[in-house]
């Protein structure tokens, strides 16, 4: 991997380590799940090193936080703002960047990585890493729907690796899905339901199965408001009302698969459609497949199952 620009053996124990307190913590991916979990671990006093390949990325997250910050201190600091700019910049200063993974997980209590879903790509960044990390050194990934135990394969520390899911806006949705693998230890998941409490989010425990809990629950739930359209059982627009007035969600099916993503949808299908096959609940959708094929995302490229101006 190239985020392992140094390379440097350590020899550990495979032993459980108790009681970690995460103090320095490591986010790798600069993208907009990485620098709003850095956002809020920054805010909560937690030193934070955001890491990624790309200087230019870096400098962009890192503008990214501060300019949330700044629009959060207007709301809460709206009659105090020599209050909110000292806000601001004692935030910023628990804000680190680097391109260079393996100095950094030295000095790191946690490695939490939030970049692309693609397992071997995770697996060779985390076995990179192990190589390098301190003993007491947790390992974490963000993954949505990839099992937390085929990542932590690539490691030594199974007792050491857990999942911290968190929710876009980081800064704002208030909820962490914390995985426990059966390797991983209790001391490990403790450390990892603290953090996210030091972080001011509500943690759920986990086990490692697909899509954890909310997106076990959503996914099917939106595939199956897919096929309902499909069989002609309902016009999108009528089933997204009917969500909305009758369950009284935020947003019908289809304008949240516009949200999420119509290729994040399809990539979680499928994967769980590989490791599960005979699961009706996770059937192909050909309707999903062509608007996907067609390049039409959801708000992100202007159009899905709606159009976006």
């Amino acid at each position: 991997m190239a985020f392992l620009t140094h390379q440097v053996t350590r020899g550990f124990s495979s032993s459980a380590v108790r009681n970690v307190i995460i103090k320095q913590v490591m986010i790798i991916g600069g993208g907009q799940m990485g620098a709003g979990i850095a956002q809020v671990a920054a805010a909560t006093g937690h030193s934070v090193t955001l890491v990624d390949m790309s200087e230019d990325i870096l400098k962009k997250a890192v503008k990214g936080i501060e300019g949330s910050l700044k629009r959060v201190v207007k709301k809460k600091f709206a009659d105090k703002p020599e209050a909110g700019a000292e806000f601001v910049q004692n935030v910023m200063k628990n804000v680190s960047s680097s391109t260079d993974a393996a100095s950094t997980a030295q000095s790191s209590d946690l490695v939490l990585e939030a970049i692309v879903e693609n397992l071997k790509i995770k697996q060779d960044l985390f076995a990179g890493l192990d190589k390098v990390a301190p003993a007491h050194t947790i390992f974490a990934s963000n993954t949505s729907s990839l099992p937390i135990s085929d990542i932590a394969s690539s490691t030594s520390r199974l007792d050491r690796f857990g999942g911290l899911h968190f929710f876009n806006p980081v800064p704002m949705m208030k909820l962490v899905e914390v995985i426990g693998t059966s390797a991983t230890s209790q001391d490990t998941f403790d450390s990892l339901l603290n953090f996210s409490k030091a972080l001011g989010k509500t943690p759920v425990s986990c086990k490692d199965t697909p899509g954890f809990i909310v997106n076990r629950l959503l996914v099917p739930y939106m595939m199956e408001a897919i096929r309902l359209h499909e069989r002609g059982h309902g016009s999108k627009e009528d089933i997204d009302i009917a969500m909305k007035l009758g369950a009284g969600y935020p947003m019908g099916p289809f304008e949240l698969l516009d949200y999420v993503g119509l290729d994040t949808a399809k990539f979680i299908i499928d994967g769980w459609c590989l490791m599960d096959p005979n699961n009706p609940l996770f059937g192909q959708s050909e309707m999903l497949n062509k608007l996907v094929a067609e390049g039409k995302y959801g708000r992100k490229t202007g159009e899905g199952f709606y159009k976006y101006k």
